[in-house]
């Protein structure tokens, strides 16, 4: 439904295929012999590869590979490859920041595969000349979200205030607000897509706000801009959850010319209009 407006587009083609088959990747890229990929495809659940890692490896593992094996056969000039920045985050104390520099924690199958795939492009890269960049997203949010898993957190609280719902809030006894995020704005990452593409770096970069919110705070914030309240019960830990997240975005700034336009209180409002418009359609 979000992308209907464009299939009459003489420059827009849509395929459904599944990315662990390798049959079906070898015929894409043999008919539209592709100069870029922006690989966006993944199991994007901490919870998901905890409890199934064999999915989550065969989706961001193989998924992964036999794309770059279809690259070997039919060479391409850059690769886009989405990461994440919270599960790769350090160990965050006091104000710092999580560089792309900084070991990452790696304590969930989900984060091992993400991490795993920047070091298989880093590789194919070298091995088949082609540039790339891996973007380490933040928290995204913005209009049209799907309310799953923890990237769904926004939606999943704003359609809950909406219909009167109970929320739940995971948190720590040292975190009684609950983890700590980085929110990105979806047109935000859009336009980090495109930087990359035109300007690939052959590096990582981390692609957020900079900014470490409770997730709380989170709720709050939109309770507000909708002018509603709803119940919201306390929760113990999750397992595989990273307690504190927030990027440094000054890679991103220095090299990709990138850096967030749209704050948090002004992507929720966007959020807000939309649904008020969708609602009146």
């Amino acid at each position: 439904a979000n992308i209907a407006h464009l299939l009459d587009s003489a420059h827009f083609q849509f395929v459904e295929a599944d990315i662990t088959h390798p049959e079906a990747m070898a015929a894409l890229f043999a008919s539209f012999q592709p100069t870029i990929v922006n690989h966006h495809a993944a199991q994007k659940s901490v919870v998901t590869s905890l409890e199934d890692p064999l999915y989550d490896l065969d989706i961001n593992g193989k998924g992964l590979l036999v794309l770059l094996a279809c690259i070997q056969k039919h060479p391409i000039d850059t690769f886009v490859y989405v990461s994440s920045g919270g599960a790769l985050s350090k160990v965050i104390e006091g104000d710092e920041t999580s560089r792309e520099e900084d070991t990452p924690q790696l304590i969930s199958p989900y984060a091992i595969t993400k991490y795993a795939g920047e070091q298989y492009l880093a590789i194919y890269s070298e091995a088949y000349g082609f540039a790339y960049t891996v973007l380490r997203y933040a928290n995204v949010f913005g209009p049209r979200q799907i309310p799953d898993g923890e990237c769904g957190v926004v939606p999943i609280f704003v359609n809950n205030i909406v219909a009167n719902q109970t929320s739940v809030l995971m948190t720590y006894p040292d975190m009684p607000r609950g983890c700590t995020r980085d929110y990105v704005y979806v047109g935000d990452v859009a336009e980090a897509n495109r930087l990359a593409t035109i300007r690939p770096l052959n590096t990582v970069v981390n692609i957020g706000s900079g900014e470490e919110i409770a997730i709380l705070d989170i709720y709050e914030t939109i309770a507000a801009i909708f002018e509603k309240e709803s119940n919201i019960r306390i929760e113990g830990p999750r397992a595989g959850d990273v307690k504190r997240s927030v990027l440094s975005n000054a890679r991103a700034k220095a090299r990709l010319g990138w850096q967030p336009q749209i704050s948090l209180e002004v992507g929720l409002l966007a959020l807000k209009k939309d649904m008020t418009v969708g609602a009146s359609n």
